[in-house]
């Protein structure tokens, strides 16, 4: 996902997309540790996606808090 994207999305969609790739990546782990994944690059691809996502929510809570 690029940070353009994310910017466009609403704070609330923002979370539900990183509760959903934190999900994913929880399941990935267990799987790696079971069997060798497809596509164990998804792993890098989630924890960056979900640093993105966190850094545009902590962008958006601070331009609210500033613009106060």
């Amino acid at each position: 996902m690029k940070a353009l994207q994310i910017r466009e999305l609403s704070g609330a969609e923002i979370e539900a997309r990183i509760k959903e790739l934190e999900e994913e990546r929880f399941r990935l782990r267990f799987r790696r540790a079971t069997e060798p994944l497809e596509d164990p690059l998804r792993l890098r691809v989630i924890r960056k996606d979900i640093a993105r996502l966190k850094t545009v929510l902590r962008e958006k809570a601070a331009g609210a808090a500033a613009g106060r």
